[in-house]
């Protein structure tokens, strides 16, 4: 059985071996070799692999089975209607798809407190200690005008003069007006 093999890497692939004597003897290794190997041993046969020369199309390859140069051919032939008729094709036998093969990058830590980086911690102390006395400010210059603050106990109004204070820190406002 003649089978024509084309170089292709992963497929077919030819390997140089020098011996002691320094004779270079030509091997092929690859996906195409392995199952040729594995075919002959199962059924029987006893094949010549012709290597296609290295400026062959993969056209004339087909060319080459249909004058029967090659009883066939395994490759990686790409099926085309021109190709079909003039010879025969057996279903794929190596599913081959594209991949994109990146550099992995390394882990990303995550500090939940990245957001206090841009200010040190002495910025951030005085402004949380101005929050707070300006919350007491508040509470204490609008406990008796605001009705908002009237009805609740010193711990709630406290919350809520904090909640102002907070909410005109950060720009956003807040639901309660002062009155004074």
């Amino acid at each position: 059985l003649r089978i024509g093999v084309i170089e292709s890497s992963p497929f077919t692939i030819i390997s140089y071996i020098i011996d002691e004597k320094g004779q270079t003897t030509t091997k092929l290794i690859g996906y195409v070799p392995d199952l040729i190997d594995l075919l002959q041993t199962r059924m029987g046969f006893t094949p010549q692999i012709i290597l296609a020369p290295s400026n062959q199309t993969y056209d004339g390859l087909i060319d080459s089975v249909a004058n029967g140069l090659y009883d066939l051919v395994i490759g990686d032939v790409t099926v085309t209607a021109k190709r079909r008729e003039i010879v025969s094709f057996s279903n794929s036998i190596f599913d081959n798809s594209l991949r994109i093969i990146v550099r992995k990058t390394s882990p990303v830590s995550v500090n939940l407190a990245s957001y206090l980086k841009p200010f040190s911690l002495n910025l951030w102390i005085v402004l949380l200690l101005s929050v707070i006395y300006a919350s007491v400010l508040v509470y204490l210059l609008e406990r008796q005008d605001n009705e908002s603050l009237q009805d609740r106990s010193i711990i709630s109004s406290l919350a809520m003069s904090i909640w102002y204070s907070i909410g005109t820190v950060m720009g956003y406002g807040a639901d309660m007006q002062p009155s004074t």
